[in-house]
């Protein structure tokens, strides 16, 4: 039954099985004290305070002057494919450019695989916590989203004991995050691997979200890609690149996949930003690449500022982020609910982070993320301001 409006016609049932996106009520309570004077430290969102580099935004520039506006192929220019195939090639990992789609930011990705590979009655299995929009994607085209619930013994992932236990006639594939978001963890490469396997053995297909796959801190680099030819592989230029707003992705698809990824987005389209796409060939250059790493280490130090200063406050990490720039905390020690416990730190302490509602149903209450998207000393200031009102 469609949820009452006051339009004079009903909305697709689909929409009632998307739920809204919650962390965008508490960050409107944030706008509204900023509203009244108050200066609030944001730790809600997932977005660098860093821009695209100089020589990005220098090429943004050029591709306009030269009138490069016109539309590109579905599948995307030909010299950025072959750029991201070199830029997988520095990291160890040999990718035909054929396979990469360049796509509308991760999103556009996310919805061309799966308006591919799902549709109702299929069941599509998730860790819980997830970021809620992925979840949502597989709703969206008439499939069932299950959710596994995956605590911290687990680091927040699914295990390849999680996938044969879930699996059942009606699954048709699982989707991972290495790093996630929520919780800035990453899959063990055995445990991938193994999850791999048991997919592969199923018939199932393995997309892994690894758009905080530039964002590690504990080890290089690394992509599910050096499995095999038969996953799925998304990423955005919007983390580690540091352009979100520029709405730019890619996926890596089996090349059997091509075609059809290739006609859906021909039809529902055209292409991704042309202008975002000739700009994107800045990212791979040695001086953007020297900036971006050194972007990666600002975030690093603030992780290791972060996590222990958390522990001070009694606000427990069980498990160290080693991506993205996130923190999934505990704050059961001051609160029943995250919810509770997250305005009353942005009312009193006017820093806002994000309940773990959003992410999922297995314990949501018992967790906050605080993203550390923003520069140290307000990272620094923000747990100042939380030590006085936690005591």
């Amino acid at each position: 039954m469609n949820s009452r409006t006051d339009l004079p016609f009903a909305l697709a049932a689909r929409n009632d099985a998307i739920e809204p996106f919650h962390v965008m009520e508490i960050v409107k309570a944030a706008a509204a004290l900023q509203a009244q004077g108050e200066d609030v430290i944001h730790m809600s969102i997932g977005e660098p305070d860093f821009t695209a580099p100089p020589a990005v935004q220098a090429a943004l520039v050029a591709a306009v002057q030269a009138g490069q506006t016109a539309y590109t192929p579905a599948l995307g220019i030909t010299p950025l494919r072959e750029a991201i195939a070199a830029h997988y090639a520095a990291h160890g990992v040999s990718v035909d450019p054929a396979r990469i789609v360049i796509t509308a930011g991760a999103s556009g990705a996310m919805l061309l695989a799966l308006a591919a590979l799902v549709g109702p009655g299929d069941e599509v299995l998730l860790p819980d916590p997830t970021y809620p929009c992925n979840r949502h994607f597989v709703s969206a085209f008439g499939a069932t989203p299950v959710l596994q619930p995956c605590g911290p013994e687990q680091a927040f992932q699914l295990t390849a004991a999680d996938v044969a236990a879930r699996w059942t006639p009606k699954t048709r594939g699982v989707m991972i995050a290495s790093p996630a978001n929520p919780t800035g963890t990453s899959i063990d490469p055995t445990e991938l691997a193994k999850i791999h396997a048991e997919v592969r053995r199923r018939g199932g297909f393995l997309l892994v979200d690894e758009i905080y796959a530039g964002l590690v801190y504990d080890h290089e680099p690394r992509s599910a890609l050096s499995l095999g030819d038969d996953l799925i592989v998304i990423n955005s230029f919007s983390k580690y690149f540091c352009m979100t707003g520029w709405r730019l992705g890619w996926m890596v698809v089996p090349p059997g996949m091509v075609a059809a990824v290739e006609k859906l987005g021909q039809n529902l389209y055209i292409c991704p930003s042309a202008l975002a796409q000739h700009a994107a060939l800045a990212c791979f250059l040695p001086e953007s690449i020297a900036i971006y790493e050194q972007r990666r280490q600002a975030f690093r130090e603030r992780r290791d500022w972060l996590v222990p200063a958390l522990s001070g406050l009694r606000l427990s990490v069980p498990v160290m982020p080693d991506g993205a720039f996130y923190v999934y905390a505990d704050c059961s020690r001051f609160a029943a609910d995250s919810e509770a416990f997250a305005y009353r730190v942005l009312n009193d302490a006017k820093v806002c982070i994000v309940p773990g509602r959003d992410f999922g149903f297995a314990d949501p209450g018992r967790y906050v993320r605080l993203s550390y998207a923003t520069a140290l000393p307000r990272i620094q200031e923000a747990v100042a301001r939380m030590a006085k009102v936690l005591g």
